[in-house]
């Protein structure tokens, strides 16, 4: 019975490994997706910036206006708010702590910085996401900016 229970101890202890080392690849997984988003915004490319969010209507936005819902909205707010490459300026993440719920959800925490050309102010804060992997990858579904 001592081995039995020393054979089901080892293997829980390597099937939480394999958990673990899953779940953190996840995060490097996001982490990337990240930098592609930094580099689609730094080549003004709002379109491929916004192909990381849940293109759906449930997704949620809050930011300095308030509670937005849905992708489109969404992307037409940052076309607003962003009209062209200089407004844009260079985008810059600062991913503090990656938090898994599960193997297909993450709230990632961290700064957003937009440098821009010295007669526009830079802007910054904070944001947190969360990111559900889809049947199309890992996708945004709820962005708190501030």
């Amino acid at each position: 019975m001592k081995k039995l229970i020393h054979k089901i101890s080892i293997l829980s202890f390597i099937i939480c490994l394999t958990c673990c080392e899953s779940i953190n690849n996840n995060c490097d997984e996001i982490y990337d997706l990240m930098n592609k988003q930094e580099d689609s915004w730094n080549r003004g490319n709002i379109d491929e910036f916004m192909s990381k969010y849940w293109n759906n209507d449930s997704l949620i936005f809050i930011g300095k206006s308030g509670i937005n819902y849905g992708w489109k909205k969404t992307i037409s707010n940052y076309k607003k708010s962003y009209k062209n490459k200089i407004d844009m300026g260079q985008l810059e993440f600062n991913n503090i702590i990656c938090n898994p719920i599960n193997k297909t959800t993450h709230i990632i925490t961290g700064t957003w910085n937009i440098y821009r050309l010295d007669s526009i102010e830079n802007i910054s804060g904070y944001y947190t996401l969360i990111w559900e992997k889809k049947n199309n990858g890992w996708k945004i579904i709820y962005d708190h900016s501030s």
